[in-house]
């Protein structure tokens, strides 16, 4: 080797060292950037005219197992489901609480029970029915309060659904960019790598809302297509459809044509749709099923409920002084049925001095045109019983032989059993999750430990093409002094 060509080996060992440098300098940079993904640079034997010229850089390589982020991408998107629902039912139960909360639906249900067996034993105390009459209030508010509850949290994850399409839209859009700045950069190179770490960025967002899979094409484009077989993006981004809904009534359903589903170029991926599109996770599946599901089966079991707390003191045995058929202590102001009933239920007027009533119509009866004797407490005696009686209910999934203050109690226990269930498949999944994530990091992510080794082989090797260069210096200054 002449000491022209020992120059030019040093000179591209330098420069493929300084790069190696750079690169990994970047790594350590970026160990906790999200979504960054190694990169190591490619070294290859340089060949001039057959002969061996040194070193050069065949390109930057992303270190990335694509199986393995196609495996967490997919349990993001589960993740992501189960903690929405996981939240949302942790929500719900801590809101109707328990026998131990004052505040909870039960308490209320048992605060009324006691009102009126005290009633029952001093008819004549004006202060007992004020207190049922307050009782009867608290109780009505809560019906109330947790109807509303379902009615926005309904409005809300309607809400989240249109931001997430939102999301995934201008996502997919995303995608479509860098797939043309992709393919028509070098695909070796630094800028490629960095343009490829945020499209799997982009991925990562869409999958939190839909499980999303990348398909390789030519020119190192991606297509981006649903589990189920549905393009989101083939060459061009598709755009996800949704109509944010305005107002909610009990009886609101995407099949009866009041809510609006999802869809993409006339596929319907509404998770409860008989398609083949149907999305079957992450923040759109947990947000229909709590729209379109979860949150209207609460809502059906308050109404049923308090239609039971109705009937059961509206019985025609309970009040000889009011018109058959009539309401009696509790009533449905529209009449229209159980549907949001738990939303309307209100007390009798007749008992109500707030309404122009008369609390000792509790005593004497809601048709009662002048107060009875004070001692008289038949009619309570009837409420309490017919209040405490054992009723069979199968309606809305509460199922079985109830009072009316066991039924709450069970209504309890069905919402508890609910965020359980929840939290463990949020647990499971999570663990899951994390598993998978740390395996991904291994395999894609900065060891800043191994980066610091490599970084000083990197400065022993450059040291080392600098002295080669160093000594073919003085064997050219020695051969010119000899000239």
């Amino acid at each position: 080797m002449s000491i022209s060509s020992a120059l030019n080996a040093a000179r591209s060992g330098l420069q493929i060292n300084s790069l190696r440098a750079d690169i990994t300098a970047g790594n350590v940079a970026n160990a906790n950037t999200a979504g960054y993904v190694r990169r190591s640079v490619l070294v290859g034997e340089r060949v001039v005219g057959g002969t061996t010229a040194g070193v050069q850089s065949d390109g930057i390589a992303r270190s990335q197992d694509m199986y393995l982020t196609a495996q967490r991408r997919s349990v993001t998107s589960d993740l992501a489901q189960a903690d929405m629902l996981s939240s949302a039912w942790k929500t719900i139960s801590a809101r109707v609480g328990d026998s131990t909360d004052s505040e909870s639906l039960f308490s209320k249900f048992s605060d009324f029970e006691n009102a009126l067996s005290d009633l029952a034993l001093s008819p004549e105390s004006a202060t007992n029915a004020t207190a049922v009459i307050t009782a009867a209030n608290s109780l009505i508010g809560e019906f109330h309060d947790l109807s509303q509850m379902v009615f926005d949290m309904r409005s809300d994850a309607d809400r989240q659904i249109a931001d997430g399409v939102d999301t995934v839209n201008n996502a997919l859009k995303g995608i479509e960019t860098l797939n043309e700045r992709i393919s028509g950069a070098n695909p070796d190179s630094s800028e490629t790598a960095a343009l490829m770490d945020e499209r799997q960025r982009l991925l990562d967002s869409i999958s939190e809302y839909i499980p999303v899979k990348a398909v390789d094409r030519d020119y190192g484009r991606i297509d981006v297509i649903t589990p189920e077989g549905v393009f989101l993006l083939s060459g061009k981004a598709r755009t996800l459809e949704f109509t944010p809904s305005t107002a909610f009534t009990p009886t609101d359903t995407v099949g009866g044509g009041q809510l609006s589903g999802l869809t993409v170029d006339g596929v319907d991926l509404t998770p409860s749709a008989a398609s083949f599109g149907a999305v079957s996770s992450g923040l759109f599946g947990a947000l229909f099923t709590l729209r379109d599901t979860d949150l209207p089966q609460f809502g059906a079991q308050l109404d049923t409920m308090a239609g039971d707390l109705i009937s059961r003191l509206s019985d025609d045995s309970i009040d000889p002084t009011k018109t058959p058929g009539d309401y009696g202590l509790f009533v449905d102001p529209a009449g229209t049925g159980a549907a949001g009933l738990a939303g309307r239920i209100a007390l009798n007027a007749a008992v109500d001095p707030a309404q122009g009533g008369a609390s000792w119509r509790l005593r004497d009866g809601i048709g009662a045109a002048t107060a009875g004797p004070s001692g008289y407490s038949d009619t309570l005696n009837r409420m309490v019983s017919a209040f405490t009686a054992v009723n069979a209910i199968n309606s809305n999934g509460i199922q079985g032989a109830f009072s009316a203050t066991d039924m709450v109690a069970q209504f309890s226990s069905l919402v508890g059993t609910k965020r359980v269930q929840n939290e463990s498949v949020l647990s499971s999944t999570s663990a899951q999750h994390t598993m998978l994530l740390e395996a991904e990091q291994s395999k894609n992510g900065v060891d800043i430990d191994s980066e610091m080794q490599d970084l000083m082989l990197i400065e022993q090797a450059y040291a080392a093409n600098a002295r080669v260069i160093q000594t073919a210096s003085d064997m050219i200054d020695r051969l010119m002094e000899l000239l």
